[in-house]
């Protein structure tokens, strides 16, 4: 369809570590709430210009004029989350985003102190929630991931993932005391 995947799909595959055995976990596509607001835009704009159409000078082309540039906006802001992956790694985490220019984050695993999961009641009702890291380096690109679909499911996703490298210690085993 006229390349627009070339344009959609930030080809995250092509940023990992094969030399180093690096593989995709999870690659996080963002929820669709996170557009809702942006199609109400695009509706609301096909309206403005349906209107523009039955309004007569000038305010008709002031319509046709704000439902252009909300569906310009609109269509902009679909695009741009759409571009917006966010990656789990065996090695490590990783953000990509940007439409035309592309902005990448990258923090590995043993520097993931705490994963703080947001739901809000709309959340919770559509299963999607936004993701708060903390780190050992506080200003990074991954702080704050919003939208992510199945949030529990991709909290534990991590956590695996950061148990299996053997970065957290593995909850305490109780032995016995045989000297008693």
């Amino acid at each position: 369809m006229l390349g627009l995947d070339r344009w959609l799909d930030p080809h995250v595959e092509q940023y990992l570590l094969t030399d180093d055995d690096e593989y995709i976990v999870d690659e996080v596509h963002k929820h669709p709430m996170a557009i809702f607001w942006p199609t109400v835009r695009i509706l609301l704009a096909i309206v403005l210009l349906i209107a523009a159409t039955y309004v007569g000078a000038p305010f008709g082309w002031l319509l046709g004029l704000v439902g252009v540039g909300l569906i310009v906006q609109a269509v902009w802001k679909v695009f741009d989350e759409q571009m917006d992956r966010f990656v789990v790694t065996n090695m490590r985490a990783f953000r990509v985003h940007g439409l035309f220019s592309r902005h990448r984050a990258t923090t590995p695993m043993t520097r993931i102190l705490d994963i703080t999961v947001n739901q809000s009641l709309t959340g919770r009702i559509f299963n999607y929630g936004h993701f708060i890291f903390e780190s050992a380096a506080q200003d990074q690109g991954l702080r704050e991931i919003d939208y992510v679909g199945n949030p529990d499911e991709r909290d534990r996703t991590i956590q695996t993932v950061i148990q299996r490298a053997g970065l957290r210690a593995s909850s305490p085993r109780w032995v016995e005391d045989t000297d008693s």
